[in-house]
Protein backbone atom coordinates (compact mmCIF):
# COMPACT_ATOMS: atom_id res chain seq x y z
CA UNK A 1 0.00 0.00 0.00
CA UNK A 2 1.12 3.94 -1.29
CA UNK A 3 0.34 7.00 0.53
CA UNK A 4 0.05 9.76 -2.12
CA UNK A 5 0.29 13.17 -0.27
CA UNK A 6 -1.83 15.68 -1.85
CA UNK A 7 -2.43 19.31 -0.44
CA UNK A 8 -3.44 18.95 2.91
CA UNK A 9 -4.97 15.85 2.42
CA UNK A 10 -3.70 11.94 2.55
CA UNK A 11 -5.24 9.24 -0.05
CA UNK A 12 -4.11 5.91 0.70
CA UNK A 13 -4.35 3.26 -2.56
CA UNK A 14 -3.79 -0.42 -2.33
CA UNK A 15 -6.09 -3.56 -3.67
CA UNK A 16 -9.52 -1.94 -3.20
CA UNK A 17 -10.67 0.23 -6.05
CA UNK A 18 -11.39 3.27 -4.05
CA UNK A 19 -8.72 3.98 -1.59
CA UNK A 20 -9.84 5.34 2.05
CA UNK A 21 -8.92 9.47 2.42
CA UNK A 22 -7.89 11.00 5.67
CA UNK A 23 -8.67 14.88 5.66
CA UNK A 24 -6.03 16.19 8.61
CA UNK A 25 -7.58 19.82 9.57
CA UNK A 26 -5.56 20.48 12.45
CA UNK A 27 -2.47 19.06 14.06
CA UNK A 28 -3.27 16.09 16.12
CA UNK A 29 -6.56 15.67 14.75
CA UNK A 30 -8.09 13.55 12.03
CA UNK A 31 -10.96 12.06 9.94
CA UNK A 32 -10.62 8.77 7.92
CA UNK A 33 -13.38 7.98 5.12
CA UNK A 34 -13.11 4.01 4.06
CA UNK A 35 -13.57 2.97 1.51
CA UNK A 36 -17.39 1.98 2.32
CA UNK A 37 -17.73 5.56 3.12
CA UNK A 38 -16.33 6.61 -0.40
CA UNK A 39 -18.79 4.19 -1.93
CA UNK A 40 -21.99 5.75 -0.01
CA UNK A 41 -20.99 9.12 -0.73
CA UNK A 42 -20.81 7.89 -4.68
CA UNK A 43 -24.69 6.46 -3.89
CA UNK A 44 -26.03 9.66 -2.44
CA UNK A 45 -24.38 11.91 -5.13
CA UNK A 46 -25.78 9.61 -7.43
CA UNK A 47 -29.10 10.15 -5.87
CA UNK A 48 -29.08 13.77 -5.57
CA UNK A 49 -27.71 15.00 -9.41
CA UNK A 50 -29.68 11.51 -11.19
CA UNK A 51 -32.32 9.99 -8.43
CA UNK A 52 -30.45 6.76 -8.66
CA UNK A 53 -31.51 5.41 -11.77
CA UNK A 54 -29.25 4.35 -14.58
CA UNK A 55 -31.13 6.87 -17.15
CA UNK A 56 -30.12 9.95 -15.36
CA UNK A 57 -26.26 8.63 -15.52
CA UNK A 58 -26.76 9.95 -19.63
CA UNK A 59 -28.35 13.53 -19.45
CA UNK A 60 -28.59 16.23 -21.77
CA UNK A 61 -30.97 18.95 -19.87
CA UNK A 62 -33.01 21.65 -21.99
CA UNK A 63 -31.19 24.98 -22.50
CA UNK A 64 -27.87 23.83 -22.48
CA UNK A 65 -24.90 23.01 -24.88
CA UNK A 66 -23.84 19.76 -23.18
CA UNK A 67 -24.59 16.11 -22.12
CA UNK A 68 -24.08 15.91 -18.57
CA UNK A 69 -23.15 12.32 -17.26
CA UNK A 70 -22.33 10.11 -14.60
CA UNK A 71 -23.36 10.17 -11.14
CA UNK A 72 -22.05 14.01 -10.83
CA UNK A 73 -23.07 14.78 -14.09
CA UNK A 74 -19.69 15.73 -15.28
CA UNK A 75 -20.13 18.13 -18.45
CA UNK A 76 -19.02 17.15 -21.60
CA UNK A 77 -19.06 19.37 -25.15
CA UNK A 78 -19.65 18.57 -28.56
CA UNK A 79 -15.98 18.61 -30.06
CA UNK A 80 -14.87 22.23 -30.98
CA UNK A 81 -17.00 23.95 -28.66
CA UNK A 82 -16.68 25.44 -25.25
CA UNK A 83 -18.86 27.30 -22.56
CA UNK A 84 -18.74 29.23 -19.57
CA UNK A 85 -19.04 25.63 -17.41
CA UNK A 86 -15.94 23.72 -16.50
CA UNK A 87 -15.63 20.24 -18.60
CA UNK A 88 -14.73 17.58 -16.36
CA UNK A 89 -15.96 14.18 -18.32
CA UNK A 90 -12.49 14.14 -20.55
CA UNK A 91 -10.58 13.88 -17.07
CA UNK A 92 -13.25 11.32 -15.34
CA UNK A 93 -12.91 8.79 -18.71
CA UNK A 94 -8.94 9.17 -18.22
CA UNK A 95 -9.04 8.63 -14.30
CA UNK A 96 -11.16 5.49 -15.07
CA UNK A 97 -9.02 3.94 -17.77
CA UNK A 98 -5.98 4.76 -14.71
CA UNK A 99 -8.06 2.58 -12.86
CA UNK A 100 -8.59 -0.21 -14.80
CA UNK A 101 -11.75 0.48 -16.12
CA UNK A 102 -12.01 -0.90 -19.91
CA UNK A 103 -14.03 1.73 -21.93
CA UNK A 104 -16.23 0.96 -25.12
CA UNK A 105 -14.02 1.38 -28.32
CA UNK A 106 -16.04 4.34 -29.86
CA UNK A 107 -15.60 6.11 -26.50
CA UNK A 108 -11.74 5.53 -26.48
CA UNK A 109 -11.41 7.85 -30.34
CA UNK A 110 -13.99 10.55 -29.35
CA UNK A 111 -12.42 13.90 -29.19
CA UNK A 112 -15.71 15.51 -27.56
CA UNK A 113 -19.36 14.35 -26.96
CA UNK A 114 -20.58 12.85 -30.03
CA UNK A 115 -23.59 14.00 -30.19
CA UNK A 116 -23.41 17.38 -31.58
CA UNK A 117 -26.76 18.90 -29.58
CA UNK A 118 -29.49 17.71 -27.43
CA UNK A 119 -32.04 16.70 -29.89
CA UNK A 120 -29.17 13.96 -31.82
CA UNK A 121 -28.44 12.88 -27.74
CA UNK A 122 -32.27 12.34 -27.25
CA UNK A 123 -32.88 10.69 -30.35
CA UNK A 124 -29.73 7.90 -29.66
CA UNK A 125 -31.19 7.41 -26.17
CA UNK A 126 -31.92 3.82 -26.49
CA UNK A 127 -28.95 3.37 -29.08
CA UNK A 128 -26.27 0.60 -28.33
CA UNK A 129 -23.81 3.51 -28.05
CA UNK A 130 -25.58 5.03 -25.13
CA UNK A 131 -26.20 1.60 -23.24
CA UNK A 132 -22.77 0.55 -23.50
CA UNK A 133 -21.87 4.24 -21.78
CA UNK A 134 -24.77 3.44 -19.25
CA UNK A 135 -23.65 0.32 -18.48
CA UNK A 136 -20.30 1.47 -18.02
CA UNK A 137 -21.43 4.48 -15.72
CA UNK A 138 -23.11 2.13 -13.40
CA UNK A 139 -20.47 -0.04 -12.71
CA UNK A 140 -17.82 3.13 -11.95
CA UNK A 141 -19.32 4.46 -9.44
CA UNK A 142 -16.95 3.58 -6.36
CA UNK A 143 -14.16 5.53 -8.83
CA UNK A 144 -16.52 7.89 -9.83
CA UNK A 145 -16.87 8.73 -5.95
CA UNK A 146 -13.23 8.65 -5.74
CA UNK A 147 -12.55 11.25 -8.75
CA UNK A 148 -14.80 13.57 -7.27
CA UNK A 149 -13.17 13.20 -3.31
CA UNK A 150 -9.77 14.04 -5.32
CA UNK A 151 -11.28 17.27 -6.76
CA UNK A 152 -12.01 18.34 -3.08
CA UNK A 153 -8.67 17.17 -2.18
CA UNK A 154 -6.90 19.93 -4.12
CA UNK A 155 -9.52 22.72 -4.14
CA UNK A 156 -8.86 24.25 -0.96
CA UNK A 157 -5.15 25.14 -1.74
CA UNK A 158 -6.67 26.80 -4.70
CA UNK A 159 -9.07 28.35 -3.25
CA UNK A 160 -6.91 30.05 -0.67
CA UNK A 161 -3.90 31.12 -3.26
CA UNK A 162 -5.72 34.14 -4.34
CA UNK A 163 -7.26 35.45 -0.84
CA UNK A 164 -5.61 37.91 1.38
CA UNK A 165 -3.89 36.35 4.60
CA UNK A 166 -6.68 37.18 6.80
CA UNK A 167 -9.58 35.89 4.36
CA UNK A 168 -6.89 32.95 3.92
CA UNK A 169 -7.38 32.04 7.64
CA UNK A 170 -11.09 32.37 7.42
CA UNK A 171 -11.59 30.59 4.96
CA UNK A 172 -9.49 27.73 6.11
CA UNK A 173 -11.28 27.77 9.35
CA UNK A 174 -14.64 27.34 8.11
CA UNK A 175 -13.54 24.72 5.45
CA UNK A 176 -12.18 22.43 8.44
CA UNK A 177 -14.96 23.18 10.89
CA UNK A 178 -17.38 22.29 8.33
CA UNK A 179 -14.80 18.90 7.80
CA UNK A 180 -14.84 18.05 11.27
CA UNK A 181 -17.16 15.01 10.89
CA UNK A 182 -17.97 12.39 7.96
CA UNK A 183 -21.61 14.33 7.15
CA UNK A 184 -19.41 17.48 6.82
CA UNK A 185 -17.27 15.90 4.32
CA UNK A 186 -20.19 14.77 2.37
CA UNK A 187 -21.32 18.25 1.99
CA UNK A 188 -17.94 19.50 1.09
CA UNK A 189 -17.71 16.45 -1.66
CA UNK A 190 -21.27 17.05 -2.96
CA UNK A 191 -21.15 20.89 -3.24
CA UNK A 192 -18.21 21.30 -4.96
CA UNK A 193 -18.69 18.63 -7.20
CA UNK A 194 -22.08 20.20 -7.57
CA UNK A 195 -20.99 24.00 -8.35
CA UNK A 196 -17.20 23.82 -8.21
CA UNK A 197 -14.46 25.99 -6.46
CA UNK A 198 -15.51 28.93 -7.53
CA UNK A 199 -12.56 30.29 -9.23
CA UNK A 200 -13.09 29.76 -13.01
CA UNK A 201 -13.85 33.42 -14.34
CA UNK A 202 -16.28 32.79 -16.71
CA UNK A 203 -18.38 30.98 -14.16
CA UNK A 204 -19.98 33.98 -12.82
CA UNK A 205 -23.02 36.19 -13.18
CA UNK A 206 -22.47 39.61 -12.99
CA UNK A 207 -19.11 39.45 -11.69
CA UNK A 208 -20.44 37.29 -8.24
CA UNK A 209 -19.62 33.03 -8.47
CA UNK A 210 -21.50 30.44 -6.68
CA UNK A 211 -19.14 27.97 -5.78
CA UNK A 212 -17.58 26.62 -2.58
CA UNK A 213 -15.25 29.41 -1.86
CA UNK A 214 -18.03 31.39 -1.87
CA UNK A 215 -20.31 29.38 0.56
CA UNK A 216 -17.31 29.34 2.47
CA UNK A 217 -16.84 33.36 3.08
CA UNK A 218 -20.41 33.35 3.46
CA UNK A 219 -20.01 31.96 6.70
CA UNK A 220 -18.76 33.43 10.43
CA UNK A 221 -19.85 31.25 13.04
CA UNK A 222 -17.38 28.92 15.34
CA UNK A 223 -19.65 26.18 17.01
CA UNK A 224 -18.28 23.15 15.52
CA UNK A 225 -20.90 20.20 14.80
CA UNK A 226 -24.56 20.24 13.63
CA UNK A 227 -24.50 24.36 13.59
CA UNK A 228 -21.40 24.50 11.14
CA UNK A 229 -23.53 22.34 9.27
CA UNK A 230 -26.42 24.06 9.39
CA UNK A 231 -24.72 27.35 8.53
CA UNK A 232 -22.79 25.71 5.57
CA UNK A 233 -26.30 24.83 3.84
CA UNK A 234 -27.90 28.46 4.92
CA UNK A 235 -24.85 30.40 2.92
CA UNK A 236 -25.27 27.50 0.10
CA UNK A 237 -28.39 28.57 -0.54
CA UNK A 238 -28.08 32.45 -0.08
CA UNK A 239 -25.38 31.69 -2.49
CA UNK A 240 -27.30 29.44 -4.93
CA UNK A 241 -30.36 32.43 -4.76
CA UNK A 242 -27.88 35.11 -5.24
CA UNK A 243 -26.58 32.99 -8.64
CA UNK A 244 -30.69 32.44 -9.71
CA UNK A 245 -31.24 36.12 -8.97
CA UNK A 246 -27.99 37.13 -11.66
CA UNK A 247 -28.63 34.62 -14.19
CA UNK A 248 -29.97 35.66 -17.73
CA UNK A 249 -33.96 34.99 -17.75
CA UNK A 250 -33.33 32.60 -20.75
CA UNK A 251 -32.05 30.19 -18.96
CA UNK A 252 -34.92 29.95 -16.39
CA UNK A 253 -32.73 29.12 -13.31
CA UNK A 254 -35.82 29.76 -10.92
CA UNK A 255 -36.94 26.70 -12.34
CA UNK A 256 -33.91 24.75 -10.73
CA UNK A 257 -33.95 26.53 -7.44
CA UNK A 258 -36.23 24.33 -5.54
CA UNK A 259 -34.34 21.25 -6.24
CA UNK A 260 -31.19 22.30 -5.20
CA UNK A 261 -32.42 24.11 -1.84
CA UNK A 262 -33.68 20.23 -1.57
CA UNK A 263 -30.30 19.14 -2.19
CA UNK A 264 -29.23 21.54 0.60
CA UNK A 265 -31.34 19.93 3.28
CA UNK A 266 -29.25 16.03 2.52
CA UNK A 267 -26.68 18.91 4.62
CA UNK A 268 -28.32 19.84 7.29
CA UNK A 269 -29.66 16.30 8.55
CA UNK A 270 -27.08 13.53 8.33
CA UNK A 271 -28.34 9.91 8.38
CA UNK A 272 -26.88 7.15 8.95
CA UNK A 273 -25.42 7.19 5.59
CA UNK A 274 -23.35 10.68 6.78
Amino acid sequence: MRTLRIGVFFLWTGASPVGAVAVLPAPGFDISIPPSQVRRLGRKIWHNECRGTSSGLTSWNRGEEFASLGIGHFIWYPEGRSGPFQESFPQLLAFLERHGAVLPDWLTVCVGCPWPSRRDFQQDFHSQRMDELRRLLAQTVPLQARFIVERLEGALPRMLAGLAPDERRRVRSQFYRVARQPAGVYALVDYVNFKGEGLKAQENYNGEAWGLLQVLQGMNGTLPGRPALEEFAQSADRVLTRRVQNSPPDRHEALWLPGWRQRLQTYRAPTADS
